[in-house]
């Protein structure tokens, strides 16, 4: 998977890159990870990326012309070029152009099973007040992270990047079972609660059955511990 992230501060991603699942995943071949300043695609001496709204109002809007140049510059490198096709087919490669919004789909784990089937991801942090409302037609997808404002859309990539990368395959060790009974999987529910060692730590103990040996009776209670769980916290969850 091939993912790009256009920015006004790219030094924010510098950690990100370098660490966790998002290194290790780049290390495995599992995903191409670039990051693009968007002043690199401006023509004045400032590079200036923002200008006062039309109509008045506070702040400062994104303007098109770089978001155009960009996004424009990322779909072309995938058309026609030949890369990873037999020579003479000359198959265009679907790109998922991703807005960070609070006006966006909130974004759920299903969104990240989607994603992660993808071939190119683009991600556009959005600034300011921001954007202008003619660079939504070079969107494929708008996607919020919560019904909060933030100062910029780099955070929301990473988290949307983060959570799609570790679904990639080979990504997290123990394969396929490691994302199948996690909170937000298939059932619909939240993880049920674990234990390690040791079995009995200041009075607070395993459960039995975890002990017990017996799988019938340990999955039973797993699926009743999460059932429980998701009820408690978000019962939002059982509704849908």
């Amino acid at each position: 998977m091939k993912i790009d992230i256009v920015s006004v501060q790219p030094k924010m991603f510098e950690g990100f890159l370098n660490e966790s699942i998002v290194a290790r995943a780049q290390a495995k071949g599992a995903c191409d990870l670039h990051i693009y300043n968007l002043r690199d695609f401006t023509h004045d001496k400032h590079k200036k990326v923002d200008d006062k709204p039309f109509g008045g109002g506070p702040g400062m809007l994104m303007m098109c012309g770089p978001w155009f140049e960009v996004i424009e510059h990322l779909c072309s490198k995938v058309k026609g070029d030949g890369e990873g096709q037999d020579q003479g087919q000359g198959e265009e490669r679907r790109v998922r152009v991703i807005m960070t919004s609070p006006a966006g789909k909130k974004f759920t784990q299903r969104d990240a099973e989607e994603l992660a089937k993808e071939d190119h991801l683009v991600f556009m942090c959005g600034h300011y007040e921001g954007f202008d409302a003619r660079i939504e037609t070079l969107v494929t997808d708008k996607f919020s992270i919560g019904d909060f404002v933030l100062t910029g859309g780099e955070l929301p990539a990473a988290v949307m990047t983060d959570s799609i990368v570790r679904l990639l395959p080979g990504v997290l060790g123990g394969g396929i079972a490691a994302t199948q009974s996690e909170s937000f999987g298939e059932d619909g529910l939240l993880e049920c609660p674990q234990y390690t060692q040791p079995q009995d730590f200041r009075g607070m103990k395993v459960p039995e059955v975890l002990l017990s040996g017996d799988h019938k009776k340990i999955e039973a209670w797993r699926k009743a511990e999460a059932l429980k769980l998701t009820k408690a916290v978000r019962p939002d969850m059982i509704d849908a």
